[in-house]
């Protein structure tokens, strides 16, 4: 029998969506601090949305798949964090090492966010479907776009932050069970 270890899955997975971070770094730089955290949410929607359309027809166009999709979700997630930290900086441009390590430090703390669910909740998401882990983000994508319209505020419900860091780690599992579904 094969044991499961989330912890290094997840760390690889983290490798993976780094890689692509820094590298689009060194290709445009930190443009993505222009983004409004609005904008950034509405660029995780396209993702998302594309991600639906593609499992519903079951074609696709652009070379580009699913997997290129959950990476995009979850950097630009972690993009979104920064952001909200970020936001009254009227200097778009960080340094690297600055965006390098606000990217380490939200992604440790999702991981460690998964952790403490994957304990209490006994690692369900691997019963899930990879469509179920998009309709999910989806929803996310909603509520935030609803608390952002509320400016911020919420009577009941977790803050924005919380839902970006459910979105990464909801397009992990998904980048995780398509990775296992390779093998």
């Amino acid at each position: 029998m094969e044991i499961i270890n989330t912890s290094a899955q997840y760390e690889a997975v983290i490798a993976e969506c780094k890689k692509v971070f820094l590298d689009k770094m060194k290709d445009y730089g930190t443009a993505w601090r222009i983004l409004r955290p609005s904008s950034i949410t509405d660029q995780i929607f396209i993702k998302a949305s594309r991600i639906r359309h593609i499992q519903q027809q079951g074609t696709q166009k652009i070379a580009e798949g699913i997997r290129s999709e959950f990476l995009g979700i979850a950097n630009y997630a972690v993009m979104a964090l920064i952001q909200l930290e970020l936001q009254s900086s009227l200097d778009f441009s960080i340094p690297a090492e600055k965006a390098e390590a606000l990217y380490t430090h939200y992604f440790k703390q999702a991981k460690a966010l998964m952790e403490d669910k994957n304990h209490d909740y006994d690692e369900a998401w691997r019963s899930m479907r990879i469509s179920s882990l998009d309709d999910i983000i989806l929803m996310k994508l909603l509520r935030i776009k609803q608390i952002e319209d509320n400016e911020g505020k919420t009577i009941a419900s977790e803050g924005l932050d919380a839902n970006y860091f459910d979105i990464i780690n909801y397009a992990v599992f998904a980048l995780i069970q398509l990775s296992n579904n390779n093998k």
